[in-house]
């Protein structure tokens, strides 16, 4: 399916950077449907940690994925370390990526109700691939990043809430190891499109770093 003919706000990054926070600024914003696609990959590692499956088995992760429906994850809690790490490694498995594929495409294509009723006027999806694989001709797209050091902190930052003594050097550690495994994998890396507007957020607060995705969009749409 095309979602070309939906509009469309492809919002990419590594982990941390900012970009679901701006992504769901920018459905605020313009009344459009939102969904982060990395809840898709996370729910499908969830349920893999859950039924005491390891996440490198590449032919039960992609059967997950088939079957896979957001009613499965519901309530789950799929934010933690772990399931971030796991997500990362089914995140390569092509056979997941080909599951989950169309019902990101859908979701562009065809935007669900606003959670108030209304009737969204698009769809922004935030991920790795939105850009250059999901939504290749999405009306605008935007890379969000910043340094893994800023990343790292922020992440540290959420998780030591809950896990007190969780030193910010191993968060650190994560984070390059996922950015290593999200930019080599050979189905749909992490990368920048071409097309793409770079925002680099380490320096940016969350009120500026919007300012910039809202310059770029509003031309677009009335």
């Amino acid at each position: 399916m095309d979602p070309k003919s939906s509009f469309v706000v492809a919002i990419d990054g590594p982990a941390a950077a900012g970009k679901g926070t701006l992504a769901r600024q920018v459905a605020d914003r313009f009344e459009l449907a939102f969904l982060d696609t990395g809840m898709l990959y996370r729910g499908v590692a969830w349920i893999m940690l859950d039924g005491g499956l390891d996440p490198e088995n590449t032919q039960r992760a992609t059967e997950i994925a088939n079957s896979f429906s957001l009613a499965a994850i519901k309530g789950a809690d799929i934010r933690t370390r772990e399931v971030g790490s796991a997500a990362s490694i089914v995140a390569a498995n092509e056979g997941v990526r080909a599951a989950l594929l169309a019902f990101q495409r859908n979701f562009a294509k065809t935007p669900p109700a606003l959670e108030n009723g209304g009737l969204a006027k698009g769809a922004v999806l935030d991920g790795r691939d939105i850009g250059t694989v999901v939504c290749p001709d999405a009306s605008v797209k935007i890379f969000v990043t910043a340094s893994s050091k800023e990343r790292a902190h922020r992440r540290w930052l959420e998780l030591k809430e809950t896990n007190p003594g969780l030193a910010e050097e191993s968060v650190l550690q994560d984070v390059l190891a996922r950015d290593e495994r999200d930019a080599s994998r050979d189905t749909a890396p992490l990368v920048q499109a071409d097309n793409a507007h770079l925002i680099d957020t380490t320096h940016l607060s969350k009120e500026a770093a919007f300012a910039a995705a809202r310059a770029l969009i509003e031309p677009f749409i009335s």
